[in-house]
């Protein structure tokens, strides 16, 4: 069981506020990735600009192939929905095979300086990330607390699941590729934006559908508040994980932990 407030000495004298967890209840552990599993530096700093940086080159070789040209579509959709909701995209010239590669590239920069969490572009990540891990430029990387984790929580028959705004091909290539080796292995399930966007609860919602769970059964953690308000609004528990701030700056209302060494602990 889980109680508060937790002090843990792996929390860096930070303070862990958790309301009483009864384990028993909880069937499936929810991760976000950035900022919960992993470093928010290796998506900001190498991830993304790997991606941004590959684009063009990517998009040019592998042009002629049916994923690609079917991503390119999926990409020409997503523009038009832009359009439509007023986002004033470039415009997408569509006159012949040049020109549409050089509107769906001027395109995907736009959505990257936008930071955007569409699927089409999440997708097109993916497989630019997956050559970079294929040639050794790319790794994956955990919180050291993360791989004990996921044993402990193996061994006390908790289901653990992902769910991210990159790609499930994103996802899988990260943890199969840290330090600690291939941890693909301890996670049943991968969710994408797919599903829908994480800051809709109708997406938790899509997701505990999928399972023969309810909702309360479900535990979710993420370092994103707007993520852990649509959690819990569709019935599953939900922990803020806060990796960097200062426990003293958070709202006491919060449930809050500063790594996963303090859920469900041996």
């Amino acid at each position: 069981m889980l109680g508060s407030p937790v002090h843990s000495s792996a929390s860096c004298g930070k303070i862990s506020r958790v309301t009483s967890l009864d384990e028993s209840q909880i069937r499936v552990i929810l991760l976000d990735i950035e900022g919960t599993t992993t470093p928010v530096s290796l998506v900001d700093q190498t991830l993304f600009p790997y991606a941004t940086r590959m684009l063009q080159a990517f998009l040019l070789q592998h042009a002629q192939e049916p994923e690609i040209v079917s991503l390119i579509d999926d990409l020409r959709a997503q523009h038009d929905l832009d359009e439509s909701n007023g986002l004033k995209p470039l415009e997408w010239v569509d006159e012949g095979v040049e020109s549409r590669l050089r509107s769906s590239i001027a395109y995907c920069q736009w959505l990257i300086a936008k930071d955007s969490k569409c699927t089409p572009l999440k997708v097109l990540q993916g497989k630019i990330w997956q050559e970079g891990y294929q040639n050794g430029e790319l790794h994956g990387e955990v919180y050291p607390d993360v791989p004990p984790a996921f044993e402990r929580w193996r061994r006390r028959k908790k289901m653990i699941c992902i769910y991210s705004s990159g790609s499930v091909l994103a996802q899988q290539l990260l943890f199969r590729s840290t330090p600690a080796g291939d941890l693909t292995a301890y996670i049943s399930v991968f969710f994408d934006t797919r599903v829908g966007a994480k800051t809709e609860s109708e997406s938790y919602r899509k997701i505990t559908g999928s399972f023969s769970h309810p909702p309360q059964q479900f535990l979710f953690i993420s370092d994103a508040v707007k993520e852990i308000e649509a959690a819990r609004a569709a019935g599953m528990r939900a922990l803020w994980c806060v990796r960097d701030d200062n426990a003293s700056e958070l709202s006491g209302a919060d449930e809050v932990i500063h790594n996963f060494n303090v859920v469900f602990p041996d």
